[in-house]
């Protein structure tokens, strides 16, 4: 009987390229890949410490695979633990847990899968993470997150990535272009670029500091891969997004047009409190070339509520300059306090109360956004994607430049790109549309 494996994924897309990595090293020795809700020898979690709930959940997730198995062997990869393997090696249930340079080699460490009576811990200092392991996971079957870059050289104070995942560092461009048209075949028509700095793109591809190819160069070379129709890039600092990448995109056959770049404040004043790269007359440019070029493109923002030393004013500041700019969304983030980095020791705490009333009032901001920007595309014409899962008896989908479409279930739709005019909006704020009579259906 061949052995049962199933995984769960804490965290951002970067940690699903790799668990997909990992899971296909499990196919080749032998293990049937199941799903996590199902009874199997051996779970594999892995773990995210960007906030606070995903340390909470881990422990629940081990209590859910031990209620499936009680014997079934679990092990813990992934960015906490690194940075804590004892914290968890302690959790009643585990029975490994690795770090930053072993996760990839995990069916090394896999012997008889017989449960340890203390969690066995094989970590390293992050310093000797500076080889590159390239990965790529294909979610729904529709689109494919390939990871490009891993690893951060910034000293953002308040985060532990770079303590996680080490120095900053690249696939080879040849490899990226590799699993690229490996995805095509697999009839994927969309690929989500991913990595943690991904803008820092080249740095390390020979396993130093030499850039031979920059992320403009990456994005060109993708943009001549036959078989993908969509290229998107998940995530991309302010400072690292050129003029030239942004021409490129707005005339790329592949790239669409919609970009997500991190802001974490809207103040000067905590931008440098942050260590940040950049201010916020740098971030305005950024959007306003952007619209300039593609006025219909979709512009997501992060940002850090709560941070210690800002103020009702410096919060303000931050609400009013993401209120007047041309966004289309934001994902907030509520500050929370993590070992070793320097804004943990910081003065002037905010009191979790107040971080989670300004949390609220961004949400309540974003949500504002994201409806001023689907009413701004009433009336176009656009290309949609749509998804495979059956949702209440609808299929969604997604047009280039990210608006959230829905139309009633038809499992004919799955995976097909065609050509719509977006409508009206829904009362769940998800946009219909007519189907163009010359549509292109792929």
């Amino acid at each position: 009987m061949k052995k049962k494996v199933a995984f769960y994924t804490l965290g951002c897309k970067l940690n699903f390229s790799e668990t997909s990595t990992i899971a296909r090293s499990f196919v080749d020795e032998g293990f049937d890949r199941v799903d996590f809700a199902e009874a199997a020898d051996m779970y594999v979690i892995n773990t995210c410490s960007v906030t606070e709930n995903a340390d909470k959940r881990f422990k629940s997730i081990v209590k859910q695979a031990q209620k499936k198995n009680p014997d079934a062997f679990v092990v813990a990869v992934g960015c906490y633990a690194q940075l804590k393997p004892e914290e968890l090696a302690a959790v009643d249930g585990v029975d490994l847990v690795l770090g930053a340079t072993e996760k990839f080699k995990i069916t090394d460490y896999i012997n008889d899968l017989s449960k340890n009576d203390f969690g066995e811990v094989h970590s390293c200092e992050i310093e000797d993470a500076d080889f590159y392991v390239g990965s790529y996971a294909i979610g729904d079957r529709t689109r494919a997150f390939l990871k490009v870059q891993d690893g951060c050289d910034y000293k953002c104070t308040y985060c532990t990535i770079p303590l996680a995942r080490g120095i900053s560092r690249s696939d080879t461009l040849e490899n990226v272009l590799k699993n690229a048209t490996e995805i095509s075949a697999k009839n994927i028509k969309e690929i989500v670029l991913t990595g943690v700095n991904i803008g820092d793109y080249g740095k390390g591809e020979f396993g130093n500091k030499k850039h031979q190819h920059t992320f403009l160069d990456l994005v060109k070379a993708l943009d001549t891969v036959d078989g993908i129709h969509r290229l998107r890039i998940s995530s991309i600092e302010p400072n690292l997004l050129k003029n030239e990448t942004i021409d490129f995109v707005s005339k790329s056959n592949s790239f669409v047009p919609h970009f997500h770049i991190p802001l974490q404040s809207g103040s000067d004043t905590i931008l440098k409190l942050m260590r940040r790269r950049y201010l916020t007359n740098l971030y305005i440019d950024r959007v306003a070339k952007i619209k300039e070029v593609m006025p219909h493109a979709c512009i997501g923002v992060d940002v850090i509520v709560g941070f210690p030393g800002e103020t009702d004013e410096h919060f303000l500041e931050t609400y009013h300059f993401l209120n007047k700019l041309n966004i289309s969304y934001l994902h907030v983030f509520t500050y929370s306090e993590r070992d070793n980095t320097v804004a943990a020791e910081m003065d002037n705490v905010v009191p979790k109360n107040v971080r989670a009333k300004r949390s609220k009032m961004l949400r309540g901001l974003s949500v504002k956004k994201r409806r001023a920007f689907y009413e701004s595309q009433l009336g176009s014409t656009r290309t949609v994607l749509f998804e495979s899962e059956n949702k209440e008896g609808y299929i969604n989908g997604f047009t280039e430049n990210y608006v959230k479409v829905k139309a009633p279930w038809n499992p004919e739709l799955v995976n097909t790109l065609h050509t719509i005019t977006l409508t009206e909006i829904d009362e769940d704020g998800l946009v219909r549309f007519d189907f163009v009579k010359t549509e292109v259906v792929v």
